[in-house]
């Protein structure tokens, strides 16, 4: 005898029906390749801007002691003009330094944003395959049962639709 027909979606990849599913969004940001790509960036960045700050540092401090030693050889009035343009220098610095950390900050907020972006379509057919209608975020649920939730599934769904997130044009 034949089995009775259902119209119930199959689950992806061994995945699970239901109504309601979980995520964990850091995790799927940071487990995924795109994510991880964004992330080693934004590492490399960071640590040349950490170079770049010590390297900085250590020129500004030469140039105190320069002008802290030239002290007992100047008019009071002199040296007054050379540490207030000193200290001018060190606060533009700071300003400019700080300027490029915030902007790693944003660069980081820009490709989570593009990465939602891109994970939106596939977030709703994992949604499609597992008649739900709702993802939440996981660490926003209560109690929920750890059969709802869905994150290695969507990284790796994640992972083949947009990868990298970088085109062959990139």
């Amino acid at each position: 005898m034949a089995e009775p027909q259902t119209n119930t979606p199959a689950p992806a990849r061994g995945g699970v029906i239901s109504p309601v599913l979980t995520i964990d969004s850091e995790r799927l940001f940071r487990d995924s390749a795109f994510g991880q790509r964004v992330t080693r960036e934004i590492e490399a960045e960071s640590e040349q801007l950490a170079t770049e700050n010590r390297e900085i540092e250590a020129a500004l401090e030469a140039e105190e002691r320069e002008l802290t030693e030239k002290r007992s050889q100047m008019k009071p009035a002199q040296f007054r003009l050379l540490a207030d343009a000193f200290d001018e220098k060190v606060q533009r610095t700071r300003t400019e330094q700080a300027a490029k950390n915030r902007a790693l900050s944003e660069a980081l907020d820009l490709e989570r944003e593009r990465f939602l972006s891109a994970a939106a379509p596939v977030l709703e057919q994992l949604m499609r395959n597992s008649d739900a209608a709702v993802i939440l975020e996981r660490r926003r649920v209560f109690v929920s049962s750890s059969v709802i939730e869905v994150t290695d599934e969507a990284i790796a769904l994640l992972d083949e639709a947009i990868g990298t997130g970088l085109t062959d044009a990139d």
